[in-house]
């Protein structure tokens, strides 16, 4: 059997998709580990929110946001972007930066930033309020796309790590690492931090998709942390922290260079991350219960690579999306569906400029020498 699509990777991206394109084609959804979602999609951060990823990710972030909210994924949380006095110029660049994007900003005084976030020192006098930032539920919006997937007719095959790929006759034959082989007319990119490796298999230029770890700790603190503490982000990202059932989650906002691993928590990257929540905050620490760390996966220019690759027929980029990938997912998923089944934008999809994410960005023309 040749299937129409096949998929390379069930972690977020991939699930969304499949379930996109279930109704339209034959598709296949490959996942290395014994389960999806074991990677980047199963250690997210858990929020949505819509200056998350810079300027150039608001479209697909809004574009998400109703369907996220119409199925019940997302809980209101809010976000504070914080910074000391001499920060102020740097928060009104941040506040600048999103004019004209529909995101909502306020600036709040510093009395109503110490009412908000208990315990801030009183040098963090500086705040943005974005109001419209939310919990989401990722396990739940996973398994929404699987089950859709599969009740749509996706073939979701776990532990087929790929080994090889070959193009011949129309079609690639995927191999995995335990001999097992599939055809397709289609391959989707979908590996995450192995995007590049992927790409190399399938004799693709890589795009320079780098894989960069981030650290997540999970604080007890005294007194334990309100319930709508909002999402609380250092302007100049060098950390962020949000409440979960009375404990704080709490990233040194890392991005350390890796290979494509199942990535895992450096002391180090804890303890930055404490010293600089210590450095905002005088809550006090009781004790580190968990850490885990994850990898997020950027393109050069920091925007997500959706489309075919201009130079290898039949190979479509589905990846990049570093940590912008959960709450960008249904925009992201239904964009790349209409454009494997060359459909046009739809409600979710108009306000988008897919070309902003096409591959093709990254393949410059040889310069012609000249005498």
């Amino acid at each position: 059997m040749i299937h129409d699509i096949a998929i390379i990777g069930a972690g977020m991206a991939g699930a969304s998709l499949a379930a996109e394109l279930a109704p339209h084609a034959r598709v296949l959804l490959l996942e290395a580990e014994d389960t999806p979602g074991y990677h980047a999609t199963g250690r997210s951060a858990a929020f949505w929110e819509e200056c998350y990823g810079g300027p150039g990710i608001v479209p697909l972030t809004r574009a998400s946001g109703g369907y996220l909210a119409d199925h019940g994924f997302l809980t209101p949380r809010g976000a504070l972007y914080i910074g000391r006095g001499e920060d102020a110029a740097a928060m009104a660049a941040f506040r600048d930066s999103y004019h004209g994007t529909g995101v909502r900003i306020n600036r709040l005084e510093a009395e109503a930033l110490a009412q908000i976030v208990p315990h801030i020192r009183p040098e963090w006098s500086e705040a943005l309020h974005q109001p419209a930032c939310a919990d989401i539920d990722v396990a739940g919006l996973h398994q929404h796309y699987l089950g859709l997937a599969r009740r749509g007719g996706v073939e979701v095959v776990c532990r087929a790590r790929i080994a090889g790929l070959a193009q011949a006759g129309g079609a690639w034959t995927l191999t995995s690492e335990q001999g097992e082989t599939w055809r397709a007319a289609t391959i989707v990119n979908a590996a995450g931090a192995w995007a590049d490796v992927v790409a190399q298999l399938a004799g693709v230029r890589p795009i320079g998709i780098a894989p960069l770890r981030r650290t997540v700790a999970v604080l007890r603190v005294a007194p334990q942390a309100p319930a709508d503490l909002p999402l609380v982000i250092d302007v100049g990202g060098s950390f962020y922290f949000k409440p979960d059932s009375g404990r704080l989650w709490l990233s040194p906002h890392d991005e350390n260079p890796s290979e494509p691993c199942d990535a895992a928590p450096e002391e180090l990257d804890v303890a930055i991350a404490i010293d600089r929540f210590q450095s905002a905050t005088d809550w006090r620490i009781e004790a580190v219960e968990r850490r885990w760390a994850g990898l997020r996966s950027f393109a050069p220019d920091r925007l997500p690579v959706y489309g075919f690759d201009p130079d290898v027929p039949g190979f479509f980029w589905f990846a990049g999306q570093g940590g912008f990938g959960i709450q960008t997912a249904p925009a992201a998923a239904r964009l790349a569906m209409q454009q494997l089944t060359a459909q046009g934008p739809d409600a979710i999809t108009a306000s988008i400029a897919g070309v902003a994410y096409a591959p093709s960005r990254f393949r410059v023309p040889a310069k012609v020498l000249t005498a």
